[in-house]
């Protein structure tokens, strides 16, 4: 089965970047050129550019272009997604490394966030995932076992937990908080980072129709990470 057009267009930019033919802040092909050099349609090209955009590859100018965005992983404040996804979207290499993965009795404030009584058991994981072998982010993820009974037998070298998660209990809902934070020792260690660096955390809450599967604490180092998202208003609704 051929590869569709917009995916060979992405990977064709991938390439280039990974490579470093072209560097940060280099202009790539307007989607007309992209569209001749495929031979296929300027929509075709505009999805994949658009795509790369998204998962923070690419960066748009208005009236000037498409250029390669800053080397600095970006997420989305608007949407979750898988975090080894969005490294191999950049043609990085994944890895990830798995701390802790073990039932612990939930104190109040866990126990409140999952909807489960202090005390009750919980399933608890803290993994490190890195991009080229360097961590981007430290996950610390508490899990509800009456919605995720299996949650401790899976092998999350080769899944993230999220992936997993959404397999068995696909998101309906979630809410998260955002903020600055000082690292403690610990946190430096398992990050690599010096104690002056700042970090960015987020703390994710997340639902499936059965009731909160997981509550999330991730971590990333100030240096290597951004977040980033884009609005569009149709209509007569406009930004304030």
């Amino acid at each position: 089965m051929s590869t569709a057009k917009f995916a060979r267009i992405k990977q064709y930019i991938s390439d280039r970047i990974e490579s470093g033919e072209w560097v940060e802040h280099s202009r790539v092909p307007s989607e007309n050129q992209l569209a001749e050099l495929f031979e296929c349609s300027r929509m075709t090209a505009r999805r994949a550019l658009t795509e790369l955009v998204d998962n923070g590859v690419l960066e748009r100018s208005q009236g000037l272009g498409t250029f390669v965005a800053e080397f600095k992983s970006q997420s989305s404040m608007l949407s979750i997604r898988n975090i080894a996804d969005e490294i191999k979207a950049r043609g990085h290499g994944y890895s990830v490394q798995v701390l802790e993965l073990t039932a612990i009795e939930a104190l109040a404030p866990i126990a409140i966030a999952l909807g489960l009584e202090t005390g009750s058991r919980v399933f608890y994981s803290v993994l490190v995932h890195c991009e080229e072998g360097l961590p981007l982010q430290l996950e610390e993820r508490f899990v509800n076992p009456q919605l995720i009974p299996d949650y401790l037998q899976q092998d999350f070298n080769l899944q993230t937990p999220h992936e997993y998660l959404s397999q068995v209990a696909p998101l309906t809902e979630a809410r998260h908080t955002i903020e600055a934070i000082v690292a403690n020792e610990q946190i430096r260690a398992r990050l690599a980072i010096p104690a002056s660096e700042p970090c960015l955390q987020i703390l994710r809450r997340t639902w499936s129709r059965q009731g909160v599967v997981s509550f999330a604490r991730l971590i990333h180092p100030g240096s290597r990470f951004r977040l980033g998202g884009h609005l569009t208003f149709r209509g007569e609704h406009k930004p304030k």
